[in-house]
């Protein structure tokens, strides 16, 4: 004798010729959870089946046409939901469409190579903005901000180093073509602090503006958002200059790169600069400090990452790693942090 068990209720108990029986209507499928009425053991239907030498066969409802007929034409074309538009107001529909349709869509439209890139940074920048806001949101996150966030960034960086060029006037920059570990020094003064801190400007000007506290995960979301500017933007730079000289293999690689784990990476270090700059908003007396973190954790995981790429790929890895784990541990300890910031 059998119990059946099925959505944690349990039926029975039935002889198992008359379970048997039931999977051969299919009303019970052999893959249900069954119970000995005796043994109190528990498996498959099909198991204990089986253990007795039963054999199942399920019958068929007639023919194609027929079963087709029974499921019905109004579930397998439903017109009823297409006339009313109840599509319209399925939320996920609408965005599991346009982010699965519109790189095909900018098929159509013409448009220049430089365009090409941007349009597809565009793209891959929604899909992480996605993402990030599906872990990081808080109620004080809106999509206004972080529109504003992400082309700020984009027109603050191009002002900044298309512009006026002003990358050029920190002599860091000259090391990293220097030997290791010369080439750290460059790597984290010159290129590390000075993303960094242009990457921070748009979290500055919302910390200026807040009309409340703001909570150190609001302010994460929003550097993630605008790490991926900055990574994006300078995605499209590499991708119509230096990868364009690196054999196809090799452009084909960096191009899907500059398009998702290098922004991802600029994202995580701003998002660690976003967590103190957060807390140097709440608890301003130990904001000196905490300005200090914001600046000096990114710019040096950035250095650090950005020098081992030169030679050693899995430490750049490594230290990919640690970023990722830093902000993840800072923001389960948050608690932690407004503790001891209070005394």
């Amino acid at each position: 004798m059998l119990y059946i068990i099925r959505n944690n209720k349990q039926y029975g108990p039935y002889d198992e010729g008359v379970v048997a029986e039931y999977v051969n209507q299919g009303s019970v499928v052999e893959h249900d959870v069954a119970k000995d009425a005796q043994t109190g053991e528990t498996a498959t239907v099909a198991f204990f089946l089986r253990k007795k030498g039963i054999k199942t066969y399920v019958r068929h409802d007639g023919g194609v046409m027929r079963q087709l007929r029974k499921i019905g034409g109004d579930l397998i074309v439903p017109k009823e939901s297409l006339v009313n538009r109840e599509w319209m107001q399925d939320k996920r529909l609408l965005v599991l469409a346009i982010v699965g349709l519109f790189p095909t869509l900018m098929l159509l439209i013409p448009m220049p190579e430089i365009g090409v890139f941007y349009i597809m940074a565009l793209y891959f920048s929604a899909i992480w903005g996605l993402f990030f806001y599906y872990f990081f949101k808080t109620p004080q996150v809106t999509l206004r901000t972080t529109i504003t966030v992400f082309f700020l960034t984009h027109i603050f960086v191009f002002v900044v180093w298309d512009i006026f060029g002003l990358v050029r006037f920190n002599p860091f920059y000259a090391l990293t073509e220097a030997p290791f570990p010369i080439d750290l020094l460059g790597f984290v003064f010159g290129v590390g602090l000075t993303e960094e801190l242009a990457k921070m400007v748009p979290l500055l000007i919302i910390l200026a503006r807040a009309k409340e506290p703001l909570l150190p995960r609001t302010l994460v979301f929003y550097g993630l958002m605008a790490g991926i500017a900055f990574g994006v933007f300078e995605g499209v730079q590499y991708q119509t200059t230096v990868n364009t000289q690196l054999d196809y293999t090799s452009a084909f690689y960096g191009n899907i790169a500059r398009l998702t784990s290098l922004p991802f990476l600029h994202a995580i270090w701003c998002g660690i600069a976003g967590y103190f700059l957060a807390f140097a908003n709440l608890y301003p007396r130990y904001r000196h400090a905490l300005y200090f973190l914001a600046v000096a954790i990114p710019a040096l995981l950035h250095g650090l990452y950005d020098t081992f790429c030169q030679g050693s790929i899995l430490l750049a890895i490594v230290i990919s790693f640690v970023g990722v784990f830093l902000l993840m541990t800072y923001l389960k300890r948050s608690c932690d942090y407004q503790s001891r910031l209070k005394r």
